[in-house]
């Protein structure tokens, strides 16, 4: 059948990000190691893992109720696997799948998921809390606009981000990839413009200086309502 002149056809252009991710880990764009599968140094190197889990365990086991995690991004799970018997749910999400597979056979635990989704293109697991440890830095804007438009459904929102030290430009155009904005001395702040993620209240948890003097890793808390 002959479509009418105004019909429009929508054609879905999908972001690069699952191709990009899929070939940091086949690869090994962010490093070896014994694992099939490495999410880099600031997902094992002790001075950024170790403060990072001490802080997040406070976090959770301050409530009576534990608390549904969501862990977008979770990458090889090296820090998650820590946090997993604080909650009363951990839905772990990446993009890369085979990454998502080596991660269910390697991890278990009775309130323990995994799921393989385009987090700005699927549905969010239901939770509590939202966990975005060093996953926007990587994404392009529209893609992190597509996620904070899912992010008022969760109380609370911990936010990870690789920024440069002192004032900055936020959140300046980049195409998904394993790069971040810090080579445009840029980084992301959910607060302002083009995001203009409505908060109740922010909080920062934790900040780490890198010692190669390539700006910090803070880690914001953002009680969402």
């Amino acid at each position: 059948m002959k479509k009418k002149k105004n019909e429009i056809k929508k054609i879905k252009k999908p972001w690069p990000t699952k191709d990009a991710m899929e070939q940091v880990y086949e690869m090994k764009l962010w490093g070896d190691s014994k694992s099939e599968f490495y999410s880099g140094v600031g997902s094992h190197h002790p001075e950024l893992v170790n403060p990072y889990i001490a802080i997040l365990t406070t976090f959770l086991t301050s409530f009576k109720n534990p608390l549904s995690v969501c862990d977008l991004g979770c990458g090889d799970f090296n820090i998650g696997k820590e946090l997993v018997k604080h909650t009363k749910k951990y839905l772990a999400v990446d993009i890369v799948a085979d990454l998502i597979a080596h991660n269910k056979s390697t991890f278990k635990a009775e309130n323990l998921e995994f799921h393989c989704l385009d987090i700005a293109e699927d549905d969010l697991p239901s939770g509590d809390c939202v966990l975005l440890r060093q996953v926007l830095q990587h994404i392009s804007n529209a893609e992190v606009q597509s996620i904070v438009s899912k992010l008022a459904d969760f109380k609370y929102v911990i936010l990870t981000e690789h920024v440069p030290e002192g004032d900055f430009a936020p959140n300046k155009e980049i195409i998904s990839g394993q790069g971040t904005r810090l080579k445009k001395q840029s980084g992301i702040n959910l607060l302002v413009p083009p995001f203009n993620f409505k908060v109740k209240k922010e909080k920062q948890l934790l900040s780490v200086i890198l010692n190669d003097g390539k700006g910090l890793i803070l880690t914001t808390l953002y009680e969402v309502f």
